[in-house]
């Protein structure tokens, strides 16, 4: 049950993010709720085929689908009367990546997966759903911009993985995976932080 609302919030979240991302792009309702779908629900559902679990979650649960719709709305709604500042879209990418990181990396430990592989699995879910966001809505995505984007989730996930090693309480461990996440790209986009550049000497 717990990871199941971590999973309705962090589609809740990247629904947010997708509707911020597509609001100035001209695009109808319908096409403001497909890009918050996609984003809510696309790095899942690349987790689950690679882990070959079926049905793949959203299809036999419809919560996701009317959290998503509902969030998409409600967000929609507000940001016709109150226009939120444009660092909330990377604020609202931050909590979903942590949410879709520490999720996806438990969904990967219960399928006793590897370390390195829940944290490919984790990483993943995370950041798959921003990736197709940002393409679909002739953005650069940010996990090509030198931002300290996929490193969080990694970092975070594997912050979780040591704790939980040390028989840390799972809460705990999923706690510190995420607050680090969500730390470390607060941290990147307060200060514009970026990886660095590796570039052949002339």
């Amino acid at each position: 049950m717990f990871l199941y609302l971590l999973d309705l919030a962090g589609v809740a979240v990247f629904s947010i993010s997708g509707v911020l991302a597509a609001r100035d792009r001209g695009l109808d309702l319908i096409g403001v709720i497909v890009v918050a779908a996609i984003t809510a629900i696309g790095g899942g559902t690349l987790r689950d085929l690679l882990l070959d679990r079926h049905p793949i979650f959203w299809v036999t649960d419809a919560s996701y689908l009317t959290v998503i719709i509902v969030s998409a709305v409600m967000t929609i709604i507000y940001v016709r009367k109150w226009p939120p500042p444009g660092v909330i879209l990377l604020v609202a990418d931050a909590l979903g990546l942590a949410l879709f990181a520490l999720s996806g990396a438990q969904y990967a430990e219960a399928a006793q997966c590897p370390p390195l592989i829940i944290i490919i699995m984790g990483t993943m879910t995370g950041v798959m759903g921003g990736i197709i966001r940002d393409v679909i809505t002739a953005r650069v995505p940010l996990i090509l911009q030198r931002e300290i984007y996929a490193t969080a989730a990694i970092a975070g996930i594997s912050v979780y993985l040591l704790l939980q090693a040390i028989d840390v309480p799972r809460v705990v461990s999923f706690g510190g995976g995420m607050v680090t996440v969500v730390v470390l790209r607060l941290i990147a986009i307060r200060w514009n932080l970026h990886l660095p550049v590796f570039r052949n000497r002339e």
